[in-house]
């Protein structure tokens, strides 16, 4: 049995800050933050609004596109490192709030990474026939836990969330192959201390320019797959420097990349989701497309995963 996304859903908070509106309150520039990152602008979420909100957006989005009822649901898998507070578990709101009333639920935390991490969990319950509908949400509100007195990480960050709704797809189709991995070695690089994130951004870049290479030629080959089959790749939006580098190791042209770094800076694990549904929305994603998706995150952990567009 191949496992599969059957539909995919996003929020966005409505407030947009801008590099310039970052000029205003830090020594920073646009031109600074834009050559470095490729960002020119975020989303921040309101006081009113934490990231079981933006979760349960997304998921109910999500389920209606893949047109099943949150009854179906027989898993929640949520990928955060801000979750309303330590316990409950988002998943477990997640739950009550949808009434998704049979399904079990637990949050996953692997940072930026944390939805690939998802993905793969649920392959292996769906594969085996033990659950047959999985929702998967990636959901950072990352400002409340972004430092705005330094520049290096306060530019990067945004808030979001991202949904799929993952079960049994057709042959062919699907998961074709994946990979994870963690080195809690590089713990220190990208870790919150005390109440903010704090990064050692040469460090995080030379583990990321690496990994997210090494990782999406490793999905190919464990596929059978070569360079040359690749319809798109879905790097997590971290730094446009960074997705570059993946794109040029895998040889594609830039029109084979996606990017909304520009317009929602890094949002962690809502990332790859996110940026999926905005190809599905310019109708850049086809039936029997072969995408790559890659993420890397704080642990220091990462992903990857060779997926055949289709049920």
């Amino acid at each position: 049995m191949n496992a599969g996304i059957l539909g995919l859903g996003r929020y966005l908070p409505e407030k947009v800050v801008t590099n310039a509106d970052l000029e205003k309150i830090m020594d920073t520039s646009d031109e600074w933050i834009r050559t470095r990152t490729g960002i020119e602008e975020r989303r921040i979420a309101g006081d009113d609004m934490d990231t079981s909100d933006m979760a349960f957006e997304a998921a109910k989005e999500a389920i209606n596109h893949a047109g099943v009822s949150a009854e179906d649901i027989d898993l929640i898998l949520v990928a955060t490192v801000t979750p309303d507070r330590p316990f409950p578990s988002v998943s477990c709101m997640l739950q009550e709030r949808l009434g998704a009333k049979k399904a079990a639920a637990m949050d996953i935390s692997a940072a930026c990474a944390g939805f690939m991490y998802g993905m793969i969990t649920a392959k292996q319950f769906i594969e085996t026939g033990a659950y047959k509908h999985i929702l998967i949400v990636g959901v950072e509100k990352l400002s409340k836990i972004t430092d705005w007195n330094d520049r290096n990480t306060a530019v990067l960050f945004g808030d979001g969330a991202g949904a799929a709704v993952m079960g049994p797809v057709s042959d062919g189709r699907g998961v074709l192959s994946f990979e994870l991995g963690a080195d809690g070695s590089g713990g220190k690089y990208l870790l919150q201390e005390g109440d903010f994130i704090s990064m050692n951004g040469r460090e995080v870049f030379k583990f990321a320019v690496r990994q997210m290479g090494e990782s999406s030629l490793n999905v190919l080959e464990k596929a059978g797959l070569t360079k040359e089959d690749v319809d798109l790749l879905v790097p997590h939006q971290a730094n446009i420097r960074i997705m570059e580098a993946s794109r040029e190791r895998l040889n594609l042209p830039p029109e084979k990349m996606t990017k909304t770094v520009h317009k929602y800076g890094n949002t962690s694990a809502a990332s790859i989701p996110i940026a999926i549904v905005e190809e599905l929305e310019a109708g850049r994603i086809k039936d029997g497309d072969l995408l790559v998706m890659v993420g890397f995150g704080g642990g220091l952990t990462w992903g990857a995963i060779a997926l055949r567009w289709g049920k």
